[in-house]
C-alpha cells in the first residue's frame, strides 16, 4: 500500500515521503497513529500544493533577507563610548549595543544573536557581520568614537 508519510519514522522514511509499506502495517500502525496518511490522488495533490507553498515562502523570506542585508551594508553605524586617558574603551562593545544602535539609528531591529562578532574594544572602525538567513550574511560597518 502507498501511504505518504507525515512524520519522520527512523527506519522507514522522512516527512512528506511516498513509501510502499504493507497492508497490516499500514492499516494498523500508520494511519490509525496519524503517522501517514494513503497515498490517493486528493492526498498526492495535497502534498504537492503544500510543498509549492513552502518553496514560494522559502524564496519570499530569501529575497527579503537580501534586501535587508542590501539596507544594512548602505551606511555605517556609529556607537559612542566612554574612554580612559589613552584612549581605551572602559569595556567593550558587545551585539546588544550594536543591535540597540541599528535599532535607534536605522530604525532596523536586529536581534543581537544574529550579530556575529568578538567584542570590540578599541577605537575606530568595525566590520561585523549579521547572519540573516542560511544564505544571507551582511557585512555592517561598526563606527566606535569617543563620547
Amino acid at each position: 500500500m502507498k501511504v505518504i508519510l507525515l512524520t519522520d519514522i527512523k527506519g522507514v522514511g522522512k516527512k512528506d515521503q511516498t513509501i510502499n509499506a504493507s497492508d497490516g502495517y499500514a492499516k494498523n500502525f500508520l494511519i490509525p497513529k496519524k503517522f501517514a496518511v494513503e497515498a490517493t490522488p486528493a492526498n498526492v495533490k495535497k502534498l504537492e500544493k503544500q510543498k509549492a507553498d513552502e518553496a514560494a515562502q522559502a524564496q519570499a523570506e530569501l529575497e527579503a533577507a537580501q534586501a535587508l542585508a542590501k539596507e544594512l551594508e548602505k551606511e555605517p553605524v556609529t556607537i559612542s563610548v566612554k574612554t580612559g586617558g589613552n584612549g581605551k574603551l572602559f569595556g567593550a562593545v558587545t551585539n546588544k549595543e550594536i543591535s540597540l544602535a541599528l535599532k535607534q539609528q536605522r530604525d532596523l531591529d536586529i536581534d543581537k544573536k544574529k550579530i556575529i562578532a568578538e567584542p570590540i574594544k578599541v577605537l575606530g572602525e568595525e566590520e561585523v557581520s549579521v547572519k540573516l538567513h542560511t544564505n544571507v550574511t551582511a557585512k555592517v560597518k561598526v563606527i566606535v568614537s569617543e563620547r
